[in-house]
């Protein structure tokens, strides 16, 4: 029985903004687009109302414009890399993050592409049709025009061709076929959904335990680039892709576990993932790629760990594999990360222990730092952060005050964003109720 699902594939003018990512270096590899298309992503849903909004994510949420990122990431090694600047986090009053500048409804679209709920039918033009398969995840049907038709019958046996040797025990044979696929997925949304629709994710998700490096690399990275498609996030999940994503982060040479991280982060786009992806023991080789990956790797992990901060049985698990302390280091202003790490910190001081952790890692000083130095919205969250220590314990109350936040506060309270004033005076509100009530006592 057919599910109907239809959405609009904007095929020619997504393969040009794609291919417009892909040519920052002259000459450059697979790679470069694969990276373009990794950080694409993250930086639109990094920087959605994630603590709020971002939480009741769904497979028809809207998708970020490449055009847009086309403009302001930088672009390396194939994948678009997002400038510390690009994280617009704030924070409501219990101190949780949230982007006050963007909404799901929105929030530019990538690809231009939007994934109707399921069952609903809306736009004109080419389509594509969703219907489940027998091993229990999305297949989709196209319904384009058709040249355009013609063109996907040819990716599609050009997959099926190269799933044969997938499955074969060729290891040359392993290697160039994901090799192919992972540059199939990286152009445009009908390659992506041609792949899954020849049964290529479950045996991807395979090869992940493969012992040659190369083809786990290649599989690792092909799931990235197919998790771009929202219904092929549900079908990675069905496949029981988390603990194989999790080896790669523990075993993977270095740009596998980049990948591995960043296709945890695309999955937990859906707010039922972070629940799994949480309670299968990603945190710890996330938290350890933080502290000891590669700059690239250390992105990655908090990006993913911001994503799983948001759900409240996380956050403990986040401080328990001692995030603290590497998100701390990564709030010295020449990591390059200060708004990302801030908002994951935001999110962790909502809870007993994050507050304690924060105290013991020395993240006072450095929060207070960014109260006085930082970008407008790791402004907010840092001040956040401090309302939620400060208001918990007289002691970190005192470590605040004696570190001089004072000053920078107040000329927050002035002249911050809206919701930066906000936090600010009431944090000076309390300092002066606290004062007051000191002097009554004596």
């Amino acid at each position: 029985m057919q599910m109907a699902l239809l959405a609009r594939l904007s095929l020619a003018s997504s393969e040009g903004r794609e291919s417009s990512l892909e040519e920052r270096h002259a000459g450059s590899d697979e790679q470069t687009s694969e990276q373009s298309t990794k950080e694409a992503f993250q930086a639109s849903h990094f920087d959605s109302d994630s603590q709020v909004r971002l939480g009741r994510s769904s497979v028809n949420d809207n998708l970020p414009n490449t055009r847009q990122l086309d403009e302001e990431c930088d672009i390396n090694d194939g994948m678009i890399r997002v400038p510390g600047d690009r994280t617009n986090y704030s924070s409501d009053a219990s101190g949780e993050v949230a982007d006050r500048g963007l909404s799901i409804s929105s929030a530019p679209q990538r690809e231009n592409v939007i994934l109707p709920r399921l069952g609903h039918v809306c736009m004109e033009g080419p389509f594509v049709q969703r219907q489940t398969s027998d091993k229990g995840f999305p297949r989709i049907i196209s319904s384009l025009s058709m040249d355009a038709r013609d063109d996907f019958s040819a990716i599609e046996n050009q997959v099926r061709e190269l799933i044969n040797d997938l499955g074969s025990d060729s290891i040359e044979g392993q290697r160039s076929a994901t090799s192919e696929i992972r540059l199939l997925a990286k152009h445009n949304m009908e390659n992506r959904i041609a792949i899954a629709n020849c049964g290529a994710i479950n045996l991807l998700v395979g090869l992940l335990h493969s012992p040659d490096a190369k083809i786990q690399e290649n599989a690792v990275t092909a799931l990235l680039n197919l998790s771009l498609s929202d219904i092929n996030k549900i079908a990675i999940v069905n496949a029981d892709a988390i603990d194989p994503l999790i080896h790669v982060l523990e075993t993977g040479n270095p740009e596998a576990k980049e990948n591995s991280a960043a296709t945890l982060f695309s999955l937990s786009i859906i707010e039922e993932n972070r629940v799994r992806i949480g309670r299968s023991g990603a945190v710890k080789p996330l938290v350890d790629l933080l502290g000891n990956g590669s700059p690239r790797g250390k992105k990655d992990a908090v990006t993913a760990l911001f994503n799983l901060s948001i759900l409240h049985e996380n956050k403990g698990r986040i401080v328990q594999a001692d995030a603290l302390k590497h998100l701390v280091e990564l709030m010295d202003p020449a990591a390059g990360m200060v708004d990302k790490a801030v908002a994951v910190l935001a999110n962790l001081a909502t809870i007993p222990e994050g507050r304690t952790a924060i105290g013991q890692a020395r993240g006072i000083p450095a929060l207070v730092e960014v109260v006085e130095l930082g970008s407008a919205k790791a402004k907010e969250n840092a001040t956040a952060a401090l309302l939620q220590l400060c208001t918990n314990s007289s002691r970190f109350c005192n470590i605040v005050l004696q570190e001089d936040a004072v000053p920078p506060l107040v000329a927050l309270s002035q002249s911050g964003t809206p919701r930066a004033r906000e936090k600010a005076q009431v944090l000076l509100s309390y300092f002066r109720s606290q004062r007051h009530g000191n002097s009554g006592r004596r």
